[in-house]
């Protein structure tokens, strides 16, 4: 069983990683780079960029399409990203 001690510093570890998290910035986008989005590590939407061209009525399957597309890139660099993370995090708990 943990004490209370232990439970309050391992929230404050989760606080940490939330607001580090918060405070990437990662963007995906689609294939022909008419629309972007702009989300942050802990995946909370932060703004979007989407072409004129790309908002026609004639254009909405495409649009879904550009959509899945740029939320996939946004996942594979978020991975990414929580891979370098974690590769760093090890290597500064073996030298400490």
């Amino acid at each position: 069983m943990l004490n209370p001690k232990e439970i309050l510093r391992m929230q404050g570890e989760a606080r940490k990683m939330q607001k580090k998290l918060r405070e990437k910035k990662i963007s995906g986008e689609s294939k022909d780079g008419l629309l972007k989005i702009y989300m942050n590590g802990a995946q909370e939407f932060e703004d979007i960029y989407i072409d004129e061209t790309i908002l026609h009525p004639d254009e909405y399957k495409n649009f879904k399409k550009r959509m899945k597309e740029a939320f996939k890139s946004y996942q594979k660099k978020l991975r990414k990203e929580m891979v370098q993370d974690m590769d760093m995090d090890s290597l500064k708990s073996m030298f400490s």
